[in-house]
């Protein structure tokens, strides 16, 4: 029972309690001593009502923080599902609606760390009992070690890099102690460059590149530009299908140089397009449209948070195409 709800104040509420006490102190002695009662039964009966009255209005107000005191120690068992009734339009219910936001997000927080500990712990196993297992035959003499045995545990220990790298990548994102250092980038040779590096890893893809114009130029950080072509390269590489072509395009739009990575593979549902840059997401056609380790289309939209762009996955009739957005004058 909440009857001061209505009102936006504490202080009119408590106003509001004073009042009303002291109305029926005033009162109900002065109808008994109208009706002929003694006032030895007035005083006390007063005093009862007052009590009560008080007790009642004042239960409402403080109600809220009752239910954050327990929604608290259930939050520290880790039960964020317990809810504060927020009715109230004052400070104490403004506190209320701001304590079951905070609940939330940290539902959100834990369950991304229980995933990031999940999906960390899955993306090392892999590699790590690959490599061991191949180890183990070289030290058992299973097997020679030749030049595709040595070949395939380079490759397991630069996936266990790439895995490392990432995950530090992230943490200076969380950590919010990156700086850019801004030049002139010379866009076409720049993406040869990455589609050279590219083309190293193996994939069975043709890479398209162009520019328009051709001496365009993109004020931003070398490094994090390289971290973004890089992994949109590698996620269109991954889900083209063999022989197919990888799309590399630059132009000068009206807000800044709009690149476009496109691939000829399923494609990313459009519900799904959101997703694709959150860390370790693990959705149906979302997680399997990213970079190895679940964290290159989340690095990607860092970077190009980083520069003051944007990031989307673009309408396309066949296959995927992303495109990212970096203004003109870029962050310092």
């Amino acid at each position: 029972m909440r009857p001061l709800d209505r009102l936006r104040s504490i202080k009119t509420k408590l106003g509001v309690l004073v009042a009303v006490t002291v109305a029926v102190a005033a009162v109900l002695p002065t109808a008994g001593a109208r009706l002929g009662l003694d006032p030895l039964l007035t005083i006390p009966a007063t005093v009862a009502v007052a009590l009560l009255v008080t007790q009642v209005l004042a239960r409402g107000m403080t109600s809220p923080l009752r239910e954050m005191t327990a929604a608290a120690r259930t939050m520290a068992t880790g039960d964020y599902s317990r809810q504060v009734t927020a009715t109230s339009r004052d400070e104490v219910g403004q506190l209320a609606r701001a304590f079951n936001t905070m609940a939330a997000d940290l539902e959100a927080v834990d369950r991304q760390r229980r995933d990031l500990v999940a999906n960390v712990s899955h993306e090392l196993r892999t590699p790590v009992a690959a490599l061991r297992a191949l180890l183990e035959n070289l030290a058992d003499g299973v097997v020679r070690p030749d030049r595709d045995q040595l070949k395939a545990a380079l490759e397991q220990t630069e996936r266990l890099g790439h895995l490392v790298s990432d995950l530090l990548d992230l943490s200076r994102v969380d950590a919010g102690i990156c700086a850019l250092d801004a030049q002139p980038v010379r866009v076409r040779p720049f993406l040869q460059e990455a589609v050279r590096e590219a083309r190293l890893a193996g994939r069975a893809v043709r890479f398209e590149v162009s520019v328009e114009p051709p001496d365009l130029v993109v004020h931003a950080d070398r490094a994090r530009l390289h971290q973004l072509v890089a992994n949109l390269l590698d996620n269109a590489a991954r889900h083209s299908p063999a022989q197919g072509t990888v799309g590399v395009h630059a132009r000068r739009g009206t807000r800044g140089m709009l690149l476009e990575v496109s691939d000829e593979g399923p494609g990313i549902e459009p519900a799904q397009r959101t997703a694709v840059f959150e860390r370790f997401t693990t959705g149906t056609g979302a997680g399997q449209h990213d970079g190895g380790t679940g964290l290159g289309l989340a690095i990607a939209r860092w970077v190009t948070d980083l520069h003051g762009g944007s990031i989307e996955v673009a309408d396309t009739a066949t296959g995927c195409r992303i495109r990212a957005c970096l203004p003109e004058g870029t962050p310092a």
